[in-house]
């Protein structure tokens, strides 16, 4: 999970594009695809492999920002007549395109994840593909993978389904605007069960000791009148943790096919050491985030604020818990230890998102033969050994651009204010440097560090700094007590 999300809104100045630029050739992100990866995607997409089952009556959905054009997911949500709930989850059949061992699929693996930058990105299968005929597009007949789950009254999964099949999307909505017809009544019965099915899920999460991150996302804005910009934190809307629900339904789903079939790959996360939590309790009490001693970290970020802007850096703060987490590939029924994911509190998988994350392919595969009882493909099982140190690779460099992004455009932001003093708080001190530490800026929304004092600082207090440094070239931003 990124520690925080970055994107452009209205027009960010030249100096800021310009570090981008820089930082993408820093980072040997690659700016298109070799010809021959461009041909084969034009092919393929032409001629992709059609599935045998037509399920082109279900009128599915999407739900995604408004500019995305890489749709992985469509969902159709029904009542079942025991009082239950039918999810229909339509997944890009990639596999259908991409032929293994062929130019699209070698690229795919050198680039192994879409990367994000905030005023674009770098895609991991052309976008012929991605933004195209491999797409969910509306009114676009398209090849999927089609997950059939079926939840009780109270949400519990008691039956699951995969199949190859025909789908086609009818509408392409956002999250602000399901949000809106949701709350406000008019939603039709496929999107109102949103928020049923997703309410339901929640409930279970907590039930397992799961725990969801409504990490609030930083935006770039305007100011208006000034033709300047800042940062400042979007709280997520509800409609996208539900919607968020059903892709851990999914994952958990597919996980549960693979280890009964005895091969697979999960996605794990180690239990957090008492040390990482620990620092996570001094970062709530300088944020003034309640933590009573008896209360878990579960509950205690279930129920954080995102809009407020002290427990919004509490969330940012508690990714840190989330460090550890990889890829396992097992065979022959021998399941890895650890086999849980920590934070889904249960197995998982990533499945869920083949346009933009190499590993949901060949995840798809194993649960398809798990499905018909089947072996995997040969090329899927060949891939998986390799696969954990692949997809380890791809998501430093992600994290690299996730991170590097955020220190560019907040030095981007900042490098005409140095020697300006600005209100902070302290929500981490060193324990070997007690005179170094991270500062929290409530605006403009920065997190940054701090250092070149005598004094201790105090943790948990407020603290006047002074801008020391912030160069977007170098994409740092540095703080000194004032």
């Amino acid at each position: 999970m990124p520690r925080r999300h970055l994107h452009v809104t209205g027009a960010a100045e030249a100096p800021l594009r310009a570090a981008l630029r820089a930082l993408r050739t820093e980072l040997a992100v690659p700016e298109g695809f070799p010809p021959d990866v461009l041909a084969e995607a034009e092919a393929a997409a032409k001629n992709p492999r059609l599935p045998a089952y037509d399920a082109t009556d279900l009128p599915f959905l999407t739900i995604d920002p408004p500019t995305s054009t890489d749709l992985d997911q469509a969902m159709h949500l029904a009542r079942r007549a025991d009082g239950g709930y039918r999810v229909h989850y339509a997944i890009a059949d990639v596999a259908a395109f991409v032929a293994p061992g062929g130019a699209i699929d070698a690229e795919a693996h050198r680039r192994v994840l879409t990367l994000y930058f905030p005023d674009g990105k770098a895609p991991l299968h052309p976008p012929a593909l991605s933004e195209g005929a491999a797409s969910l597009l509306p009114g676009e007949p398209r090849p999927a993978l089609l997950w059939r789950i079926d939840l009780d009254a109270e949400g519990r999964r008691v039956a699951t389904d995969l199949r190859r099949a025909l789908v086609r999307s009818r509408a392409r909505l956002d999250y602000a605007s399901v949000q809106r017809q949701i709350d406000s009544g008019t939603a039709e019965e496929p999107l109102a069960l949103l928020r049923a099915i997703g309410r339901l899920r929640e409930e279970r999460e907590i039930e397992r000791g799961g725990i969801s991150l409504d990490v609030p996302e930083q935006e770039i804005v305007e100011v208006p009148g000034d033709h300047t910009y800042t940062l400042a934190y979007r709280a997520p809307l509800p409609a996208e943790s539900w919607n968020a629900q059903i892709s851990l339904l999914t994952g958990m789903a597919a996980a549960d096919l693979m280890t009964a079939a005895g091969t697979g790959i999960l996605r794990t996360l180690p239990v957090a050491p008492d040390g990482a939590v620990a620092r996570l309790r001094r970062s709530a009490e300088a944020l003034g985030v309640a933590w009573p001693h008896h209360v878990p970290y579960a509950e205690v970020v279930r129920n954080a604020d995102p809009t407020d802007p002290r427990q919004a850096a509490f969330l940012q703060e508690c990714t840190t818990l989330l460090r550890g987490a990889g890829y396992t590939v097992f065979t022959d029924g021998r399941l890895p230890d650890p086999a849980v994911h920590a934070a889904v509190a249960d197995e998982y998988t990533h499945c869920t998102a083949p346009l933009r994350r190499l590993v949901d392919r060949y995840a798809a595969e194993l649960c398809v033969a798990a499905v018909a009882g089947t072996e995997p493909p040969e090329w899927v099982r060949a891939a998986l050994p390799g696969l954990p140190d692949t997809m380890g690779a791809g998501s430093r460099r992600a994290n690299a651009v996730e991170r590097e992004s955020v220190d560019v455009v907040e030095a981007a932001l900042l490098s005409g204010r140095v020697g300006e003093l600005f209100d902070a708080y302290v929500i981490d001190v060193k324990e070997r440097e007690p005179s170094v530490g991270t500062v929290h800026l409530d605006d403009p929304a920065v997190v940054a560090r701090v250092e070149g004092g005598t004094a201790p600082l105090p943790l948990g207090e407020w603290l006047r700094v002074r801008l020391a440094a912030a160069d977007p070239g170098r994409a740092k931003v540095l703080f000194a007590p004032a």
